[in-house]
């Protein structure tokens, strides 16, 4: 389907997802660096899904909270990247209404149960270092469970309410997304309905309720933890238990910035380009960091990782 007149209201059927719109030899190099990072961002997630899932010495909180927390990420680029791969070698761009609303529909989901798990990882830093003497009772299996039940359905359940009114918007005029994928705000915009503005603002109090719980949870845990490691007497011992927590801190940091960028603070001045360059950020460099940030400073995670391996070479 061809690009249509902004002033026709004929009833759109599909949408254009316009990418990146770049020169085509800059596309091609585009592709292959999108599809490496995308393999080696499956790869590193389903490695830490495997080590926890296959390793006793993971079956505590945290690394059963990281493999879920992989499992998202894994989901996540599988929601996004193989369509944008699709449109940088294709010149049909199009994607059908249907298509591009389960699209945002998975993206802002998945965004949701990443934003709870990391509040619930925050929680249980919290627990293990200002009372680790009631850890394993605290953060029981039983309670580990409720709570990373709790974030998938949550998540899920949590966007579910505006899609029903998503798919009854009429769509008429210009079909083209200026995205690489199916985003909340573009897909509405592109509306005759006369409802836009009240789903762009129920929309926006949804993001920020669900990122400001999330952070007031990471803020109140780390304020608590931070207090306590000052108290220890030992500056080793000061190192080494904060050292628990970079990788969480290192993670959160960049999924709430880029996050409360696109999603909770006005876009008025803020050009498209500069909207996608953080959606990149926030959609596939993340998602390729985050396991190696967790492998490569977490020991226990490398000595499980190590073992695997020299027991997959006696093997072979």
């Amino acid at each position: 389907m061809g690009l249509r007149n902004p002033n026709n209201t004929e009833q759109v059927t599909e949408f254009i997802l316009m990418g990146f719109q770049l020169p085509r030899p800059l596309e091609l190099l585009l592709f292959v660096v999108f599809l490496a990072v995308f393999l080696l961002t499956l790869a590193g997630n389903v490695t830490i899904i495997a080590l926890v899932c296959l390793n006793q010495h993971l079956h505590t909180p945290m690394y059963l909270f990281l493999g879920n927390f992989s499992l998202v990420e894994t989901l996540f680029v599988l929601s996004i990247t193989p369509k944008m791969l699709v449109n940088l070698l294709s010149s049909d761009k199009a994607i059908s209404i249907l298509g591009c609303i389960t699209q945002c529909y998975f993206y802002f989901s998945l965004g949701a149960c990443e934003s709870s798990l990391i509040a619930v990882m925050a929680f249980d830093r919290y627990v293990a270092i200002c009372y680790p003497l009631r850890d394993a009772v605290i953060m029981n299996r039983q309670r580990c469970s409720t709570l990373m039940l709790g974030c998938w359905v949550g998540g899920f359940l949590a966007l579910f309410g505006p899609m029903p009114f998503l798919l009854r918007l009429p769509f008429c005029g210009s079909n083209r997304i200026d995205h690489f994928f199916c985003d909340y705000a573009p897909i509405i915009k592109l509306s005759c309905s006369q409802n836009v503005l009240s789903l762009l603002v129920v929309e926006t109090i949804l993001s920020s309720v669900l990122l400001l719980s999330s952070l007031t949870v990471n803020g109140v845990s780390y304020l608590y933890i931070i207090a306590t490691i000052l108290r220890m007497r030992s500056s080793k011992g000061r190192q080494k238990t904060f050292s628990t927590c970079a990788s969480h801190i290192t993670v959160a940091s960049v999924f709430f910035a880029s996050s409360i960028f696109m999603y909770s603070l006005p876009s008025k001045g803020c050009s498209q380009e500069v909207q996608k360059a953080v959606a990149i950020l926030t959609a596939v460099v993340t998602p390729l960091l985050n396991p190696f940030i967790y492998t490569l400073r977490n020991g226990k995670v490398k000595d499980v990782l190590k073992n695997c391996l020299k027991k997959w070479a006696w093997f072979q």
